[in-house]
């Protein structure tokens, strides 16, 4: 099994990672390590690659029912797979998931190491303010690490006008994160929008954002790209 490790200076009770398409038993269009149960792939595929990650997590896996919202579940909860499109906890033993195939997810942990989450953010999350709702439930969120990790790049997230103007509308500053691409189209940036919103909140220890899961077919899956298509999932935990 391939997956990336954030590169940033967590501490050192702290472990993360994100998985990529490599490795896994899932066949055709979710060839590789699919991760999703909701996508259309054989169930029984899907539970041996999530039995796969549960060996390399040291924590419980908690899937959330993600609906693009900006809802925090906080670890460990009530039900088995809470609607929610972050996760916070800083309880050892529990590991904060989210899966994405071009959304972002993002990683956060407190300089002390005691708190962590995972967010997925796509264009509404970011725009309705996933990012700052999981924020609001550190201690000192203004001293978090932060990780983007693998979402679709700047060069393929193709957006229609009504995206762009509820971002320039929340926001002038977003403008710079938007390149025109025709009369009603632009090209987004994600990973810009991303730090917008959190160098606002006073975040400024933030690293990654530099891969492209569109671009990057061998290693990544991509809804855009292929339509029918796997999920990989991004964790954070607390080893003690």
């Amino acid at each position: 099994m391939d997956y990336l490790q954030p590169d940033w200076p967590a501490p050192d009770n702290i472990g993360a990672l994100t998985t990529t398409r490599e490795g896994g038993v899932s066949q055709g269009a979710f060839a590789g390590w699919n991760l999703g149960m909701h996508v259309g792939d054989d169930p029984d595929a899907v539970q041996k690659n999530r039995l796969a990650l549960a060996g390399m997590v040291h924590g419980e896996l908690t899937w959330l029912e993600q609906v693009h919202g900006t809802e925090v579940a906080r670890l460990p909860h009530q039900d088995t797979h809470p609607k929610a499109d972050a996760a916070f906890t800083d309880t050892v033993g529990q590991a904060c998931t989210v899966m994405t195939a071009d959304c972002l997810p993002v990683l956060f942990c407190s300089h002390d190491g005691c708190q962590v989450a995972a967010a997925h953010a796509g264009w509404r999350g970011l725009l309705n303010g996933v990012l700052e709702s999981t924020l609001t439930l550190f201690a000192q969120p203004e001293r978090c690490f932060v990780w983007l990790g693998p979402a679709i790049g700047p060069q393929a997230f193709e957006v229609g006008e009504d995206v762009y103007q509820a971002f320039i509308s929340y926001s002038w500053q977003t403008k710079a994160a938007f390149s025109p691409r025709g009369s009603d189209k632009y090209l987004a940036d994600l990973y810009a929008l991303a730090r917008q919103r959190l160098i606002a909140t006073g975040v400024t220890a933030i690293y990654g954002g530099s891969l492209c899961t569109y671009q990057q077919g061998d290693q990544f899956y991509s809804y855009r790209r292929d339509g029918q298509t796997g999920r990989m999932a991004t964790c954070i935990w607390r080893m003690k």
